[in-house]
């Protein structure tokens, strides 16, 4: 961030904040929320957190997680808050479409002081002032990072560093990708604040109900399809899988990275139908890229290795969709 000494200046006076993040948060947005918010609070700030949807119930336990604001519950409370604030800080997300109609909120209000911390690739230039980094781990590792330019690393205890572990833990599938010596640097300061990183991996990981594990089952036993001439697995989700193991929001979080647990295959693909669109979720091994798929061919992004998208065509026709454009990649694949 090239102007912090210009935000610095901004947050010595007390503020009316926002903190927002993406639709169907999961462990990065919601730790870099929280962690934010624990800090900028003893700042003498204002703070308001907004997401556009509600948060997986593996991370309710997490302190301060009550006082956030779901925009789908309450849009009017949501929009008469927002009209109040004077500064809002984008975490997570790197486009205003990410948080649906929330962003309709920043068109609106030209005021606003905007501050964008985020992780992944092509960000937007509507914020006054951004901390972009592709190569780190997550939002959580930025927010640290960013609390330390602003010369406060000090402020940084217990509270705020499970939030941000939480969000490493999370966006890294626990120090399995975008590692780096920084990051663990950054880690090795939560463990000397009380970060107690066994506990957490226990909150995070090992909280699942019995339908979670019938569920794996059922995708792995009876939806799974490797296709060996391209490396790529692929497990598909139907509205009537919906209905018999009742699935809601987060209820399947995890489990397109079982498919990258075979030795040969090098990308991921998990399919759900829904009830007006059809989601995909891409993750990949090495340096295969699905980022470029799922900015191309469904309307999506995200990271090299960890992207999603969408498709409006129906569910049979996407997987055909998807199938049919293995081949484009066959080569790449067989170097990756």
């Amino acid at each position: 961030m090239d102007n912090i000494k210009e935000l610095q200046r901004l947050l010595q006076m007390p503020k009316d904040i926002v903190l927002t993040s993406h639709r169907n948060p999961d462990g990065d947005a919601i730790g870099s929320s929280l962690a934010l918010y624990h800090f900028l609070k003893r700042q003498g700030h204002s703070v308001t957190m907004i997401v556009p949807s509600d948060f997986p119930e593996n991370l309710s336990w997490m302190v301060g997680i009550q006082e956030m604001l779901v925009y789908d519950d309450d849009p009017e409370e949501v929009k008469d808050l927002f009209e109040k604030k004077d500064m809002v800080f984008c975490l997570d997300f790197n486009a205003i479409d990410r948080i649906d109609k929330l962003g309709q909120l920043f068109i609106e209000k030209d005021d606003i002081v905007k501050v964008m911390i985020d992780h992944h690739l092509f960000p937007e230039s509507f914020p006054d002032f951004i901390l972009s980094d592709t190569t780190a781990s997550s939002t959580c590792e930025l927010v640290f990072r960013f609390i330390d330019m602003l010369g406060q690393r000090g402020q940084i205890d217990e509270i705020i560093g499970e939030c941000l572990m939480t969000g490493i833990l999370t966006d890294t599938g626990s120090f399995k990708f975008s590692t780096s010596p920084t990051l663990f640097k950054i880690v090795a300061h939560l463990l000397e604040v009380g970060v107690d990183d066994y506990k957490l991996q226990d909150l995070i990981f090992n909280s699942m109900k019995e339908k979670h594990l019938r569920l794996l089952g059922h995708c792995l036993n009876k939806r799974m399809e490797i296709l060996e001439e391209y490396h790529t697995g692929i497990i598909v989700l139907t509205k009537s899988d919906y209905k018999q193991f009742e699935i809601k929001r987060g209820d399947t979080e995890g489990i397109v990275n079982f498919l990258l647990k075979i030795k040969n295959v090098k990308v991921a693909a998990f399919i759900m139908e829904q009830p007006t669109i059809v989601k995909i979720s891409l993750r990949s091994k090495g340096d295969f890229s699905v980022q470029e798929i799922a900015q191309k061919h469904f309307r999506g992004g995200g990271h090299k290795n960890a992207s999603g998208g969408a498709s409006f065509i129906g569910l049979r026709p996407t997987v055909r969709k998807f199938k049919e454009i293995l081949p484009e990649y066959k080569e790449k694949l067989e170097k990756a």
